[in-house]
């Protein structure tokens, strides 16, 4: 491990973690002259950034109930969010979408305002917030539906992450860079636990990978958290950029999360890099669950400790290992509940063995391997499940995601969109596909796409696909 000091470094500055906890103490003095309390509820949309996190730390030492919302999300539903949860303030930066009478603090006035102030306080604290039943409160996605406030308490989140950060082996003397927003799970996890273990963060702008490369090769990154996505541009780049390559000359680790991975990628970056895709398996709700990891880089590796996993039947009947069936977790570090329409937090039955949706099996070491939602379609007498047929061509070199239509004769048409930069016609795939699938899994139409389109958490949008089918 070699001496080094932790810095939190973005595009604009560079500062030590001790630098950057004084200024953060300054913003938590400015937040509580904003009447901003303990236990009050707050609203934070941003984009990440050095202020971002700044802020973020300052409302977690004042001990406010964060409402995260994605810096992306349309004017109307961050009004309806506002009102469902009662915020007291909201802050924001300039290019925040808002709705008009929302009268929110922007971040660079904090920061601004707090410039020659001197921290009343001799540490930063996440203890009061830890305390909190609410003292986070983020939306899922909204893939497959309306989006959902899902409460955690501050302790359980850190202790969560204490968990992930001992499976995965975080050290102080790693760099990390997380391509991810900050305002969801995956994101605001790396943040944290680059405080829990006081290693360094680099805030990299993630929808632009070509410049996050350059200050990770400036900052000595060491771990990068992203998408399936952004690892296949990453690839891109070095491939037609060699000189790229050395930019990650340090990195020890990259680590995967949000949305399926599929086999060929995660050979491809051994063959480039000589280092495996690490894939984790979690979710809003429940939390991290479980890690592949350097010592054991197979599929979503093991549970965490303290946490424990089953595959169970449709009966709810655990079965061994190598079946599938859908993924169930008995964890301590599930949701509080969710927020009501009134605003008032419905406490979840979240002790115990919980359903997650998920179709996966576990091997005979333990290791989690997740296949898809358990989300099944009805075709000529056979029952589907498209991210089964998904990953099965995927790992054959045929990156899809299917969306099914009704279709009265056969009870389910198939849509079949492949992601292909080259573009090759549908024609082609189709004859891949064909090859690869018995006939009742076989696409009833097949489209190309470029690039999937994306939604804020990085993963296939199956609604705007769903919009696309529709109209091919």
């Amino acid at each position: 491990m070699r001496p080094m000091t932790a810095k939190i470094c973005a595009a604009d500055s560079v500062r030590t973690i001790d630098e950057f906890e004084q200024d953060a103490l300054r913003v938590a003095g400015a937040i509580r002259e904003r009447g901003v309390g303990l236990g009050d509820r707050v609203m934070l949309k941003a984009g990440n950034s050095a202020s971002y996190v700044c802020v973020l730390y300052a409302l977690m030492h004042v001990g406010a109930s964060i409402v995260l919302v994605d810096q992306q999300e349309h004017q109307e539903e961050t009004r309806r969010i506002a009102v469902r949860t009662g915020v007291k303030v909201t802050f924001v930066d300039d290019d925040t979408p808002i709705y008009p009478d929302a009268d929110p603090v922007h971040l660079y006035e904090l920061m601004v305002a707090v410039a020659d102030h001197q921290p009343t306080e001799p540490a930063l604290s996440f203890d009061a917030w830890g305390d909190l039943p609410d003292g986070l409160i983020m939306w899922t996605s909204g893939s497959t539906g309306s989006p959902k406030g899902v409460v955690k308490s501050g302790a359980s989140f850190l202790r969560n992450l204490r968990r992930n950060a001992d499976q995965v082996g975080h050290r102080s003397d790693d760099v990390l860079m997380p391509l991810l927003p900050f305002a969801h799970q995956y994101g605001l996890s790396m943040v944290l636990i680059a405080w829990l273990t006081r290693c360094s963060l680099v805030i990299a702008p993630y929808r632009r990978l070509d410049r996050a490369l350059r200050m990770g090769r400036d900052a000595g990154v060491t771990v990068i958290d992203a998408t399936p996505s952004s690892y296949r541009s990453i690839l891109s780049l070095v491939t037609r950029k060699s000189s790229l390559r050395g930019h990650l000359a340090d990195v020890r680790m990259f680590c995967v999360g949000a949305a399926p991975l599929d086999a060929p990628l995660v050979e491809q970056y051994r063959t480039e890099f000589g280092l495996p895709l690490l894939d984790s398996y979690g979710s809003t709700e429940l939390g991290n669950i479980s890690f592949a990891t350097l010592d054991n880089p197979v599929a979503c590796g093991r549970a965490m400790e303290g946490i424990r996993l089953r595959i169970v039947d449709e009966d709810r009947r655990e079965l061994p290992a190598g079946q599938t069936g859908e993924i169930e977790v008995d964890t301590p570090d599930a949701l509080e509940g969710q927020v009501a329409d009134d605003g008032t937090i419905v406490p979840a039955d979240a002790t115990g063995w919980q359903a997650t949706g998920d179709l996966g099996h576990l091997d005979a070491g333990g290791n989690l391997h997740v296949l898809g939602r358990k989300f099944a379609v009805h075709r000529m007498g056979y029952t589907l499940y498209p991210e089964l047929i998904e990953r099965k061509v995927a790992a054959e070199g045929c990156p899809t995601r299917i969306v099914p239509l009704p279709d009265e004769l056969r009870g389910s048409q198939l849509v079949f969109f492949v992601e292909d930069e080259d573009m090759r016609d549908a024609g082609h795939w189709r004859e891949r596909l064909c090859d690869l699938l018995p006939v009742y899994e076989q696409p009833n139409k097949v489209v190309v796409l470029e690039r999937f389109p994306l939604n804020r958490n990085g993963k296939a949008d199956k609604k705007a696909l769903a919009v696309l089918a529709a109209q091919v």
